[in-house]
């Protein structure tokens, strides 16, 4: 640092706020000390900086999986928030969802010198008191019940769902049928208890719950033997993947969307609109997310204090082509 001082003829302070992109430095000087830096090949020493300011300025993230549409547009905005905030983010996925793996993880990230850690935590197997994260380290979460302990962001799951029932039942559906998410995950159970209990609240009674995996292979079983019960016109399914399967399934066995059935989905993934037809859904604001989840965690680094509480992102319905009024005499 110095030794790019005397040749850009500038104090090291000097250097030290260029290349830290502080204030306060004309933009000649700047110049002057970044063309130094480059003459010189000057490069800040990360590790040396972490010693003097007491942090690594990196974000860690625990993820269950890679390959669900939440996880994958969460984990984008949050590398991106955190990118504009001059983070980096060190991602640590998790194979198996158990509570050693879990602890293994943030005693991994512990070693990796990171100054949080956003834990995606999506199944509701965890028990967030056993979470124990390493010293001076702050936890965020991600789609969990532990706002008693830490700071969880999540979308409004019980919201969207309400939403997407009293949709259907306003354009005078009798009944609303469910492809649900995965048993064990905290978004699937979510939307399925607020399926219900719209139903319920409405007078209207709730069909069987049939079951996917958040995959389009599962909503297309599903949509088979929905197709074959005549009493279904208005299905929900809790994610766009699986009502792109219940639609094919459909399709295939003559029941016209949305002459005969109306289909609904919750995400509002790119593709949606190019669905046949195109789908009505709930839209999730993942940017929002993980906006919010980086910003707790940069709140908890600066302050030093730890927060919880649940904050939940609202979500809104857009309306396509896969859904209408049922046809006369079914409604």
């Amino acid at each position: 640092m110095m030794d790019v001082a005397r040749l850009a003829g500038v104090s090291g302070q000097t250097v030290s706020r260029v290349s830290n992109g502080f204030p306060g430095v004309t933009e000649e000087t700047r110049a002057r000390v970044l063309e130094a830096m480059t003459e010189l090949g000057y490069r800040p020493n990360s590790a040396a900086r972490a010693m003097r300011r007491g942090e690594f300025r990196t974000i860690g993230v625990v993820t269950f999986t890679l390959s669900t549409t939440g996880n994958v547009h969460t984990l984008d905005a949050i590398a991106r928030s955190a990118a504009q905030e001059g983070y980096a983010v060190t991602l640590l996925p998790v194979a198996v969802p158990t509570q050693d793996e879990v602890r293994g993880a943030f005693s991994r990230l512990g070693e990796l010198a990171v100054d949080a850690i956003i834990a995606i935590m999506e199944v509701h197997l965890l028990d967030a008191s056993s979470l124990v994260p390493p010293p001076n380290v702050r936890v965020v979460v991600a789609d969990s019940h532990a706002g008693d302990r830490y700071s969880v962001v999540d979308t409004d799951q019980a919201g969207g769902a309400r939403t997407a029932v009293d949709h259907l039942l306003g354009l005078g559906h009798r009944t609303v049928w469910h492809v649900a998410g995965p048993a064990e995950s905290f978004a699937a159970q979510g939307r399925e208890g607020a399926w219900r209990a719209t139903l319920e609240a409405a007078g209207r009674e709730a069909p069987t719950t049939l079951r996917g995996d958040w995959t389009a292979a599962s909503g297309y079983r599903a949509g088979l033997l929905l197709a074959e019960q005549p009493d279904c016109t208005a299905v929900f399914a809790a994610n766009d993947q699986m009502a792109l399967g219940v639609m094919r399934a459909l399709h295939e066995k003559g029941r016209a969307i949305p002459g005969d059935v109306s289909v609904i989905g919750f995400d509002d993934i790119p593709d949606a609109s190019s669905f046949f037809p195109p789908l009505t859904t709930i839209h999730q604001d993942f940017d929002q997310v993980g906006q919010l989840l980086v910003e707790s965690a940069l709140r908890q680094i600066r302050t030093g204090s730890g927060e919880q509480g649940t904050t939940l992102v609202p979500t809104h319905l857009v309306v396509r082509e896969s859904t209408a009024a049922p046809a006369a005499g079914r409604r």
